[in-house]
């Protein structure tokens, strides 16, 4: 018999109140941004008091305006915080209790001061100055605007130059967790996953270790790119159990490059499509996440949950992020992949109402009354 949402959130609830997430060691990579979170202005009415453009639609009716003319567009920095793929999934695993050592782009040869606190929570190999990103929010998603220079530096020769091939094969025999996020902003991901798989993965331990990747909105990188870097992955189950992380467009476009034919109503047959992605690429896990909730396929079978989708949220930035914090933590700590589903959404939608990271018991407590979507 199938359990209920609320079956499955109890379930998660009891086994954190219990869990030792710091018994994990991860590593992550490799990016780095200082992110500005910000309101685009619609009308302002005084110093302190205006409208903000509400909706992207909204947003590209007044660039379209614009068209031929000019236009003055005025950007309200609500926030300034750590961002990067990288950074925020694994500030959410270090708040959940995960042991980390982060490998990126922070600030070199001091950190960043945007990154200072997380600094003093993981070990940090850093490897060269952060990118930064224009993060304007509107209440139907978000335009991510980078400035990229420093992470087209970022290289297997760069990352063995700091941080050096013994130190990371003790890394990586030491860890649980390998996770490299971001593909599609660091051109050579490709070919650090090559020299890793030449070179590194064969030394592994032959323990349970898992590989979390997360492509980051590859429709920029052309279609011979996406389907190298697909078939790398499909290697390294070799050695790694490789967990494939995916929003919605993301799962499509892959759906695509593997010439996956496509559902009429996408979203609501997730769990085959994440089926269908698994079978192809041959790797242990394909989990893709909308903003209403999640599906994961494994070989043993699929799953899907309902998330604790809100429709005005404090921040929407990260918040995939710390969905595959919290789905990776849940497999991690031997979760169900249902309950690892619940994880994850319950991680994303804490955060989004607080925007904070949450400790592992604080999800206990929000995974007891699971807030019910709202549509």
């Amino acid at each position: 018999m199938a359990k209920s949402r609320a079956q499955i959130a109890e379930s998660v609830s009891a086994k954190l109140k219990t869990a030792k997430p710091e018994n994990i060691h991860g590593v992550i990579g490799f990016d780095g941004f200082v992110d500005e979170i910000i309101a685009v202005v619609d009308k302002r009415y005084s110093n302190r008091n205006f409208d903000r453009i509400a909706t992207i639609t909204d947003f590209a009716a007044r660039a379209a305006q614009a068209a031929g003319k000019s236009a003055n567009l005025e950007l309200v920095v609500k926030t300034q915080k750590l961002g990067g793929n990288g950074p925020i999934m694994a500030n959410a695993l270090a708040a959940i209790g995960v042991k980390l050592t982060y490998i990126g782009n922070l600030g070199f040869p001091q950190v960043h001061p945007v990154f200072q606190e997380f600094a003093d929570r993981v070990e940090v190999l850093s490897l060269g100055e952060p990118c930064h990103t224009d993060a304007l929010e509107f209440d139907d998603g978000k335009l991510m605007l980078g400035k990229l220079g420093p992470i087209s530096d970022i290289s297997w020769e760069l990352i063995l130059e700091r941080v050096g091939q013994n130190r990371l094969d003790k890394l990586l025999s030491e860890s649980q967790l390998l996770g490299m996020v971001n593909w599609t902003m660091i051109p050579s991901m490709n070919d650090i996953w090559e020299q890793m798989l030449r070179f590194t993965l064969p030394q592994l331990p032959a323990d349970r270790r898992i590989l979390f990747v997360d492509l980051a909105d590859p429709e920029k990188r052309t279609r011979e790119d996406v389907a190298t870097g697909l078939k790398i992955l499909s290697q390294m189950t070799k050695y790694l159990e490789v967990i494939l992380g995916l929003n919605l467009k993301e799962a499509q476009q892959i759906a695509e490059v593997l010439h996956i034919r496509l559902p009429a109503d996408v979203e609501s047959e997730l769990a085959q499509l994440a089926t269908d992605i698994r079978q192809a690429m041959n790797v242990h896990t394909v989990v893709i996440h909308p903003r209403s909730g999640a599906a994961a396929a494994t070989a043993s079978g699929s799953a899907s949950f309902a998330g604790p989708f809100i429709q005005q949220p404090l921040i929407s930035t990260g918040a995939g992020d710390h969905f595959n914090a919290g789905f990776t933590a849940g497999r991690l700590l031997g979760f169900d992949l249902d309950e690892a589903l619940c994880l994850g959404t319950a991680t994303s939608g804490y955060y989004v109402r607080h925007a904070k990271s949450p400790t592992h018991l604080e999800l206990a407590g929000f995974c007891h009354d699971l807030p019910q979507p709202e549509f």
